[in-house]
Formats: C-alpha cells, structure tokens, sequence
C-alpha cells in the first residue's frame, strides 16, 4: 500500500508534551481522520508532520519525501490549513489570493476565483474584517486552489456554524473526487468525520492508540450484554477494552475490540450467557477506546 504519509517511531517534544513512537500509515488516495480529544497532541502532530517542530528521533516521510531533509519539496505539493488563520488582515480577498498564488507554481487562478464566488467570498473585502466563518472559508480556498496532492486540515471546521461547515466539506470532497488527493484531518468532532473518512487514527496523550479503515474501526468494537459472563480467562481472540456492572440486569457490559460474529459461538463453549451484542457508532467506538486506553481492565 503506498502511504501519503508515513511515520515510524516518530519522537518529538513540546514544553513538557511529548510525542512518543508515532507510526502513522495514510494511503494515499484516502481521507483520513485524525481524532483525539483537546490536548491529545493532534496539532502538535501536525506541525511535526510539517517540520514546524523538531523531529527528535524516528522517521517522517510526505508524498514520498523525508521530513525535514526534503521538506521544501513535500510542501510545494501539500495544502494546508492551520487551527487558527494566518492572514494579512491589510489584504483584500483578491489580493490575499494573488499574494498566496506566487508561491506556488500549480497555483490555479481561474479556479481560486471560481471557488470564491462559489463560497460566497467577496473580492473587495478586508482580511481583517471577514468573519470566523468567512475566514475558514477563504483558508480553505487558499490550500485547495494550490491544487495539492495532499491537504492537511488541523480542525477546519472547529467554531463554524453548520452551513458553513457543510460548504467547506463539500468544497473538499468535491476536490477529491476529481484530483484523487490525500486528506488527512485532524478534528475532534466525530460525527463529521464518520461522514467523510475511509480511514481513522485516534491519538491520546501523544500515543496513537488506533489505525484502521472505518468500517472495521465501527464494525470491530462491540458492547457485549452479559447474563452470564465468562470467568477470567488469557489467548481470548478479542480484546477487552472496559467492563462494568450492567445497569439494566443482573450481568455484566463488556466493551471489546476485534469482535468478529463468529465470536458468539467462542463465548457460549466458555459457559458465558451472551444476552446482546450492541453495535456502537463513531462517537461511542472512540470514547471507548479512549477509556479502555487510560484504565486497567
């Protein structure tokens, strides 16, 4: 599988945070979502991934290119848009895209202006006095109008009202369905991605704690209702993220990782009562690995 983006063992360190032995996998083509909650390291990530920070030991590689030695490189071909606007606020909108278009040979002029008119940009008008949502909007505009192989998003919709969330993650999926870029966006709002991703990684205090497609992220955590559970027991094929006293029974609720439907079966041979087995959506599944990663079992 060819990686957009690939880390291995990848170090760095903030004040006293740290990113410890990161190995990220995004294929290329995919859109990625990178979730965590607020201070789990996901901007800190990215500005690794970017060379903003300091790489203190393990690999980092871009569109093929090593972070930071071919750094330049890798950022003539990446979109980005940061968690907090960067923009000259003396500029107009059309001087603001011509000012950003310079610096990047695959600059597209007549598209930029198309997207603007579609998002309701107006040319005249100051940086300084756009709105968050007017903002977001045109940083968007800028990483997409440099036709990039790959778009990086550190919470770009984090703050927008829904309308203009949907604009800019219509804005996206449109250009992914016709480029075939890489997405990787980093957010904490769940629900958004699980409409968008085909890939998910989740970070917590600076350790990624799971990578995989979305199907199988969804499809392989499971809340098992117990009347019965099974006594303790080692070689289980599943792992056993949290479990608790059931609030409506006499048994037990299990939350466990890589249930496959055979598993029913595995379960009754070991005298377990297996009452229901409880599909969970993107939220759940990711507060739960998030539990099962901070407390014994």
């Amino acid at each position: 599988m060819m990686h957009a983006i690939e880390t291995r063992g990848a170090k760095c360190r903030v004040g006293s945070f740290e990113i410890r032995s990161l190995d990220l996998g995004v294929p290329a083509g995919s859109v990625y979502g990178f979730l965590g909650p607020n201070g789990s390291g996901k901007t800190t990530t990215v500005r690794l991934l970017l060379g903003m920070v300091r790489l203190r030991g393990g690999t980092v590689r871009l569109l093929d290119e090593d972070v930071p030695a071919r750094l330049p490189a890798a950022l003539a071909r990446i979109g980005y848009v940061p968690e907090r606007p960067h923009l000259y606020p003396a500029l107009s909108v059309a001087e603001a895209l011509r000012f950003h278009g310079a610096f990047y040979g695959s600059w597209d002029a007549a598209w930029a202006e198309m997207l603007r008119a579609q998002l309701g940009l107006r040319a005249e008008q100051k940086v300084g006095r756009l709105s968050k949502g007017e903002s977001g909007k045109l940083m968007m505009l800028l990483a997409l109008a440099q036709r990039p192989e790959l778009l990086i998003l550190d919470e770009p919709t984090d703050g927008l009202d829904p309308m203009v969330r949907r604009d800019l993650l219509t804005a996206v999926l449109e250009y992914v369905a016709e480029s075939h870029a890489t997405v990787f966006v980093s957010s904490h709002l769940v629900h958004e991605l699980e409409r968008i991703c085909d890939w998910v990684g989740v970070l917590d205090d600076g350790r990624l704690i799971a990578q995989l497609p979305i199907d199988q992220f969804k499809q392989g955590v499971k809340r098992i209702r117990f009347g019965r559970a099974p006594a303790p027991f080692n070689g289980a094929p599943f792992e056993v993220l949290s479990r608790s006293v059931d609030p409506v029974g006499s048994g037990e609720l299990w939350v466990v990782r890589n249930w496959r439907d055979d598993m029913g079966s595995y379960l009754a041979g070991t005298g377990a009562e297996v009452r229901e087995v409880i599909d969970l959506d993107l939220e759940d599944v990711f507060v739960e690995l998030l539990r099962g990663s901070r407390q014994p079992v």
